[in-house]
């Protein structure tokens, strides 16, 4: 054991030696890996299985303690966290059990300015620091809306003053794209790709700014980006518009598919990716390959069999999702969950006040329909993506809501999983990014479909593993399809049933 592992190991134990709570098991198994990659200089990949707030220990007081530069990147609300409290009280814990301490070693940022930095090579951190990256889960995404370019309404107007020679051309080419992208079919998620006639119209307006108009110029350089961006890498750019109704207005995206050949360069520097749910292998070999990283050491945590095994309920024979039945049954089984919930808990009078109901649905029409049967029945207890909850609330959320949210929320005793989170084929860009699978024939459900799914399960029971909750799931096709196993085995460990027992309710 290397010297820094030596010393990390023994802060960390004495440190949790005084904590007046059980904290994550995993601690000093992190810790010492994470201290080794540091001092070696060697690249790691961590799965928790936890939320940050449970492990980040594990990673801080290697990182305040090494000798060596560290850069850690984390998103806005655990930076804030970091480093009003969590660093503070480390570091005065520190300074009091082993004298002076200081973070000056340390450098904490965000995703956005690590990514402009490193993309757009500004030299504001050193070339070859080592980098910590927390919340990895979430690396697509933060790299995606990063390497996105958008045109919007005030975009036009501005486009308008500042080239007054075109406006004939512009105010035509923007009032086209109006009228045909509103003539779309309405859909949920009010985004459309844009057809073959109106890329054409847009091309041409762009192709002429950037011919007649080199010269630079802050209201055109959105345009000359956006255009620049689109030739240089066709064939993997989702270009799509989102449109506002309401308002008669449009933004147009531009959106990379392939994020690999961006990312690879950021790998060349010794890295420590930390993530709660990264990939359900253990190697991680679906993430890394969309992230263009290469081999490293991977570990991946598992939840704990005694303590932080989840009671499943997983009813036979329901209706498929896609047929006419499904909506009438799973509304009547939520209502039967949550008459026993309630039940039991009023007639045990020994039992504290039980955790909220989770209900998870991200088709929107179903929401609101099962928001109106369920507040029929149980009145302002039920609340459809809010967080000011009352006492014993039934939450019905989309998956994305209930992720971002899930750590501020009381840990529910019951979460009931209405659809699995397979991406939408009926939403533009997923539909899109299919495509693109398919003409590199590349299996595009278990690289793309699954493995989202996968993550967005295991991120959403975490609460329910420390609070032993009931995860009960009504979408059949976990029974009826190959990949069911695939989505049981990311769940383990568990109990599973097919029938409610009542004792579950009682603890």
């Amino acid at each position: 054991m290397g010297l820094l592992e030596a010393q990390v190991h023994h802060s960390l134990k004495e440190f949790l030696r005084q904590q007046p709570q059980s904290l994550w098991t995993h601690h000093l198994t992190m810790a010492r890996l994470i201290s080794r990659a540091l001092r070696l200089q060697r690249s790691a990949l961590i799965q928790t299985g936890s939320s940050p707030s449970r492990y980040y220990l594990s990673y801080l007081l290697p990182a305040l303690l090494s000798e060596q530069p560290i850069l850690l990147v984390v998103s806005d609300r655990i930076k804030e966290q970091l480093e009003n409290i969590e660093i503070p009280q480390l570091q005065q814990w520190l300074h009091q059990h082993q004298g002076s301490i200081s973070a000056e070693n340390l450098i904490i940022t965000t995703p956005q300015i690590w990514l402009r930095d490193r993309l757009e090579k500004t030299a504001h951190f050193p070339a070859n620091i080592t980098t910590v990256i927390d919340q990895a889960d979430y690396l697509e995404e933060w790299a995606r809306d990063y390497l996105s370019l958008s045109l919007n309404s005030e975009n036009w107007e501005q486009l308008m003053l500042a080239v007054p020679q075109h406006q004939e051309l512009i105010r035509e080419t923007r009032i086209y794209l109006t009228k045909a992208l509103f003539l779309h079919p309405p859909n949920p998620y009010n985004c459309y790709f844009l057809e073959k006639a109106e890329k054409e119209y847009l091309s041409y307006l762009l192709d002429k700014l950037e011919k007649s108009l080199p010269q630079k110029n802050n209201f055109l350089l959105p345009f000359q980006s956006f255009w620049r961006e689109w030739q240089e890498t066709e064939g993997n750019q989702l270009l799509w518009a989102t449109i506002n109704r309401e308002k008669g207005q449009f933004t147009l995206h531009l959106s990379p598919i392939d994020l690999a050949n961006y990312l690879k360069p950021l790998w060349q520097v010794p890295l420590v990716m930390i993530g709660s749910f990264l990939d359900a292998d253990k190697d991680a070999k679906t993430f890394r390959k969309n992230i263009g990283l290469e081999d490293l050491l991977c570990l991946k945590f598992l939840p704990s069999r005694q303590s932080q095994s989840i009671q499943i309920y997983l009813p036979d024979r329901l209706p498929l999702p896609n047929t006419p039945e499904f909506k009438g049954v799973i509304f009547e089984q939520i209502q039967q969950l949550i008459r026993i919930t309630f039940n039991q808990h009023q007639q045990n009078s020994s039992l504290k006040n039980f955790n909220n109901i989770v209900i998870l649905l991200d088709d929107f029409p179903l929401k609101a329909q099962l928001g109106s049967i369920l507040a029929a029945e149980f009145g302002t207890k039920v609340q459809i993506e809010n967080t000011d909850l009352s006492q014993n609330s039934i939450l019905i959320s989309g998956w994305d809501f209930w992720h971002y949210h899930q750590d501020d929320l009381p840990s529910p005793q019951l979460l009931i999983i209405a659809t699995l989170p397979l991406p939408s084929l009926e939403h533009p860009l997923v539909a899109s990014r299919v495509n693109y699978y398919k003409r590199q024939h590349q299996d595009w459900f278990r690289s793309y479909l699954l493995p989202t799914a996968l993550q967005a399960i295991q991120r959403a029971v975490m609460p329910l593993r420390e609070s032993q909750g009931i995860v009960t799931i009504l979408d059949s096709r976990v029974n009826s399809h190959s990949y069911g196993k695939r989505i049981l085995g990311a769940l383990e460990p568990y109990a599973k049933s097919n029938y409610i027992d009542n004792s579950w309710f009682n603890n």
